[in-house]
């Protein structure tokens, strides 16, 4: 896709989140609406995938650290082709394959990781990555982590593992919407000068705006340049992003939306 496709995708993915929530009554609306523009740069531009084979030997693994925000990985999963679209309105449904955390036991195509606690995605990426070059495999490993989870020790523990096995076939994301459930970041548990942080601890730093497609496909392809570091892209995103009276409102983080709210926004996005 072009980047004028990826953004008409990505809005129609925002348009699948909010219709899901909206149905199951509860769901992670913010974050999820956050990051659409880099779940699609990354499925429709990025990996190497195919949806008609979920478990293809030479795919590229994304790793969703943030399980909360599994709602815009369900949409644009299905968006790709890796099950009906009619299926994400079911989101935490009793029985339901799309529940509240990604959960591989639950049957659905295309998850790599169950996810729920924060702080544990970037060891499992940093496992995956090992495997490639230990078996001498060309496929990557992708991770997505928010902000608020980097006040997790056990992010910085695995950070320091990947810098000092130079796992140069790992990009990681951090989603820099700079608001967490409680609040901004920076009052909760400050996190600047993040990039210094990471960079401190052997990484390749990029920066992108996280709702920008061309800076996101930028990003990642210049990212798969680096040789013998770890990378990872701070993408400066906006919680709620493409519904203007939600962005940046951490209230909102867990938050589903009413009856009226989904007709304003689902104008706003067409």
């Amino acid at each position: 896709m072009n980047i004028n496709e990826l953004k008409h995708k990505a809005k129609e993915i925002r348009l699948d989140v909010i219709r899901s929530i909206h149905a199951a009554g509860s769901g992670h609306t913010g974050g999820s609406l956050g990051l659409a523009d880099v779940f699609t740069a990354l499925y429709f531009s990025i990996l190497n995938h195919k949806p008609d084979q979920p478990n293809w030997p030479d795919r590229d693994r994304l790793i969703l650290s943030i399980g909360h925000v599994v709602p815009v990985h369900y949409a644009t999963l299905a968006h790709a082709g890796y099950f009906p679209k009619n299926e994400l309105i079911t989101l935490r449904k009793l029985g339901s394959r799309l529940q509240g955390h990604p959960g591989r036991d639950h049957g659905l195509p295309g998850l790599e990781l169950s996810a729920g606690s924060l702080g544990q995605g970037l060891s499992v990426a940093i496992g995956m990555a090992l495997i490639a070059k230990l078996d001498k495999k060309n496929w990557c490993t992708f991770c997505i982590l928010g902000d608020g989870e980097l006040q997790e020790g056990s992010v910085w523990e695995a950070a320091m593992s990947a810098a000092h096995y130079k796992l140069d076939n790992l990009i990681a994301l951090v989603d820099r919407n700079k608001v967490q459930i409680d609040g901004d970041t920076e009052s909760v548990m400050k996190l600047e000068p993040l990039k210094k942080k990471w960079e401190s601890f052997g990484w390749h730093v990029l920066e992108c705006d996280g709702n920008n497609m061309q800076e996101i496909v930028d990003s990642y392809t210049s990212a798969k340049k680096i040789k013998n570091k770890p990378i990872v892209i701070i993408a400066h995103t906006k919680m709620g992003a493409g519904v203007p009276e939600i962005e940046g409102n951490y209230q909102w983080h867990g938050k589903a939306p009413s009856d009226k709210d989904i007709e304003n926004w689902k104008n706003n996005l067409k």
